[in-house]
């Protein structure tokens, strides 16, 4: 018999913050998604096991009501392991058709007791400067 898929559970003591946004004006976007915003995170294990992230799900909800659902394996192509008080800090982009857009998440992992976690992204903007 098949064994139902397990559900994650948040994790305590794993946590994101987002240190920071800016919007690139110098990059080479196709012509579709001209505004390209780099943001830098860092993902924090303060809790009392060790974890590593397979996979990530972002929602980026663009300020013409467009939503997109991005998910995939790992993070910036890697799976980093976690120690407890470890962190793993990176930064990556998204490109958006509109000037402005919000975006949130999770990331998925597993702990070292082999349970299904997560840790949610917190939301944040994404602002072209100058747009109210």
């Amino acid at each position: 018999m098949a064994q139902a898929p397990t559900v994650p559970i948040e994790l305590p003591g794993l946590r994101v913050t987002v240190d920071r946004v800016a919007f690139n004006a110098n990059a080479q976007t196709p012509p579709d998604h001209p505004y390209c915003f780099v943001y830098f995170i860092t993902i924090h294990n303060d809790s009392d096991v060790a974890v590593t992230i397979k996979g990530r799900k972002w929602v980026v909800s663009a300020d013409d009501g467009e939503i997109l659902t991005v998910e995939g394996p790992g993070v910036v192509g890697q799976t980093p392991f976690l120690q407890s008080g470890e962190s793993f800090s990176y930064n990556s982009h998204h490109l958006l058709r509109t000037k402005s857009a919000t975006a949130e998440g999770a990331y998925l992992g597993l702990d070292s007791d082999g349970r299904a976690v997560y840790t949610r992204i917190p939301r944040f903007e994404m602002v072209l400067p100058g747009v109210d």
